[in-house]
């Protein structure tokens, strides 16, 4: 039997993303549980593959398996008009067999994301992250206010799950307080889904 992770999946176009679930892994790792970094390609407007069987660098592919295994899932995505960018709803599109199979009904899930303006939609990209999971079952996780940054900071970070502000330019480094709560939520869904799984043994 394989040791249970929590999947970090997530799309990052300029890294930005990227970095914040490297610290969602973290926190997991904190709460005892393996966190394993996946990502999805990115899709074209053209109708053919364009992006290599294996990205050049930077986490692995996400395969359906990473999905049905999982534990626990941290899903994360830039801001695009207030909605998950396209490659990461393209890849949930592709989930229909984890749906029918109900492989990932009572695993927690939280979700995170980017954007480059503070009201670029972020809160609206998370729960437009959420819906998916609510269809397949999930038990969706947030940050609670037991974590005292969400009273206090400037930039990311909400309720819903972790945020950052990457600016116009997109070059605006998570803060200290955008890292933390990243941590938080990460070290949360691990021990929540430790915790489910001691419950159903």
């Amino acid at each position: 039997m394989q040791e249970p992770y929590l999947l970090v999946l997530y799309y990052s176009r300029h890294g930005a993303t990227a970095t914040l679930a490297k610290h969602i892994a973290r926190g997991a790792e904190q709460a005892g549980i393996e966190a394993r970094l996946r990502t999805v390609p990115p899709v074209s407007a053209n109708c053919e593959a364009t992006a290599p069987g294996v990205p050049d660098t930077g986490a692995p592919y996400c395969t359906l398996d990473d999905l049905r295994h999982c534990a626990a899932l941290a899903l994360g995505s830039p801001t695009r008009f207030g909605n998950m960018a396209a490659p990461m709803k393209y890849f949930l599109d592709s989930t229909s067999e984890l749906w029918l199979s109900g492989a990932l009904i009572d695993k927690p899930a939280g979700v995170f994301s980017s954007s480059a303006s503070l009201h670029g939609g972020q809160e609206t990209t998370l729960l437009s992250m959420m819906l998916p999971l609510l269809h397949h079952g999930m038990v969706i996780s947030g940050i609670p206010y037991s974590e005292t940054l969400l009273n206090r900071t400037r930039s990311g970070g909400t309720p819903y799950g972790a945020t950052h502000l990457a600016g116009q330019d997109g070059q605006r480094a998570p803060d200290a307080d955008e890292l933390s709560l990243c941590q938080a939520q990460g070290k949360r869904l691990g021990e929540l889904a430790l915790k489910l799984l001691r419950r159903s043994v």
